[in-house]
């Protein structure tokens, strides 16, 4: 009879210790999926298994921990956010220097903020931990400038490319993700419509923007439609 006892108790702290196992394991991959968003589905298909993957997501955490990362003064934030603006406009004439630019001004951002920036892979790494919901925008970039190098991006890909570059550069410049980064987004978009307002824009074309100063499908709107007004402009008024 003892030993009959002692066999259920084994088997029950057993059970138990398994259930705890599997809900810790549960809510670590839920973690882990939250912290990383497309970022942790990316690595689980690129890795032979999901525990490998979570395990090298969780390295990634730790490199990460002694990292030291800053936020931005405000004047470098100001400084920063003058460029951007200087390399969007360039990109009317310039398009693929103006993504070139972009790519240099995040990796720069990075650098002040305390990432490492050895390579690209890398940087990608680093900064899926804080900001694992932007990282795709910043894959999606790299890959367009990568072909735009071999002249092989069209000027619509170009202008993804900005729209891609923009969403990080948003992220590291203020330090704020997620709900503060859909706040801006709607800021930005009410100040663009008081420029449309101001230049006597009819709103006819107006389309709704992301900050970038390009519609959300990519199609840029601040250029259109200041060429279309110095096209009507009256020639008496200069």
């Amino acid at each position: 009879m003892t030993i009959t006892w002692v066999a259920v108790v084994v088997a029950a702290v057993v059970a138990i210790l398994a259930v705890g196992y599997l809900v810790a394991q549960q809510q670590r991959r839920r973690r882990l999926q939250e912290r990383f968003g497309p970022e942790y589905d990316r690595t689980v298909r690129e890795r032979e298994s999901r525990k490998e993957a979570e395990q090298e997501l969780l390295e990634r955490e730790q490199r990460h921990a002694k990292l030291d990362i800053r936020p931005l003064p405000a004047e470098a934030r100001a400084a920063y956010a003058k460029k951007w603006t200087e390399v969007q406009e360039r990109f009317v004439d310039a398009p693929g220097f103006a993504v070139t630019e972009a790519d240099h001004l995040v990796t720069s951002v990075m650098a002040d903020r305390g990432y490492p920036t050895e390579g690209f892979e890398q940087q990608a790494s680093d900064l899926s931990v804080a900001h694992g919901q932007a990282l795709e925008h910043y894959r999606e970039a790299h890959e367009i400038s990568s072909r735009a190098a071999r002249r092989e991006a069209s000027t619509e890909e170009l202008r993804q490319a900005m729209v891609h570059y923009r969403a990080l550069f948003e992220e590291l410049l203020e330090d704020t993700t997620g709900a503060r980064r859909d706040e801006r987004a709607r800021e930005d978009a009410a100040t663009f419509r008081r420029h449309e307002d101001a230049a006597g824009f009819d709103g006819e074309r107006r389309e709704p923007v992301d900050g970038t100063g390009f519609g959300r499908d990519g199609r840029e709107t601040v250029g259109t439609d200041a060429r279309a007004a110095i096209s009507h402009r009256d020639p008496q008024r200069g």
